[in-house]
């Protein structure tokens, strides 16, 4: 079944000519780049934004895969924040996508690409994803979605092409770390991205660093927290994130959720999440 929808996700790109793909250096936008490059060659260009809300992680996955796959890669930088989606609003996704896909379009035009293609997946849908409403008021195409694969089949069949990061963790932009509302500052974002960099210093694998005020409270993979039962390792780590300008450091006793952030927030009373849903699986 997967074989057969490579095989579409092929032809569905090949049909595009030439692409501009949208690259985090995630999973999905590598195996979509993976995919564009196989099915166009040099006719597929992978363009990075390199903004506050990206960690040096990322940008370091996303370099060290297009040099693997050969994918043209180029960085578009963005050296501040956009004034409305530091306020943090409920549709800061939107905004941010809205803003940073614009950016991808104007460069892909620039070089005679008008298909702009992101690794949205079909899986996707059932999210709280704001964002996908900028992506399909902006024309961007979902391959992946369109061909309907999953996030497991993408990860398989990234396993078979032997792309690098293939069972890496998912990791949202740094601006998820931050409750709804909470102003979004770059010395903010530079204080969670140092408190992950220990988190990963100390072995684990899957992990977010949430910051609420002074605040830092972490959240692991439910299988990674036992590692926090040695003493030492608890007095390192806060420590060490206490010297970062946090108050306090807290785990999240149930282990790491993803969209914690909103999980207690009825989404079946937000008319804004219907919206989203319906143009999602009604687009234009």
């Amino acid at each position: 079944m997967s074989a057969d929808k490579y095989k579409e996700l092929l032809d569905c790109v090949a049909k595009k000519g030439k692409v501009a793909v949208a690259f985090s250096g995630g999973v999905d936008s590598s195996f979509l780049c993976y995919a564009a490059y196989q099915a166009l060659g040099k006719n597929a260009v992978a363009f990075t934004i390199v903004s506050p809300m990206l960690s040096k992680s990322e940008l370091s996955d996303a370099e060290k895969v297009a040099a693997q796959i050969g994918i043209e890669h180029i960085t578009i930088e963005e050296k501040s924040i956009d004034e409305e989606v530091a306020k943090n609003p409920r549709d800061r996704c939107y905004l941010c996508k809205k803003e940073e896909f614009g950016k991808i379009i104007q460069a892909a035009k620039e070089r005679g690409i008008s298909a702009v293609l992101d690794g949205t997946n079909i899986d996707d849908e059932s999210d709280y994803r704001p964002g996908l409403r900028a992506l399909l008021e902006l024309g961007v195409f979902s391959p992946l979605r369109e061909v309907k694969l999953s996030k497991a089949e993408i990860r398989e069949l990234s396993r078979l092409a032997n792309i690098p990061v293939w069972d890496k963790p998912a990791f949202a932009c740094l601006a998820s770390r931050v409750p709804y509302g909470q102003k979004i500052t770059e010395e903010l974002l530079l204080k969670i991205e140092a408190g992950e960099e220990i988190l990963r210093s100390f072995g684990f694998k899957l992990f977010r660093l949430r910051a609420h005020g002074n605040i830092a409270r972490i959240e692991v993979a439910k299988s990674e927290r036992s590692k926090f039962f040695d003493e030492q390792v608890l007095d390192e780590i806060s420590k060490k994130i206490k010297e970062l300008g946090f108050a306090f450091v807290a785990m999240e006793l149930e282990g790491y959720e993803m969209g914690s952030l909103v999980k207690n927030y009825d989404l079946q009373e937000d008319p804004f999440w219907h919206s989203l849903q319906n143009q999602v699986r009604n687009p234009p």
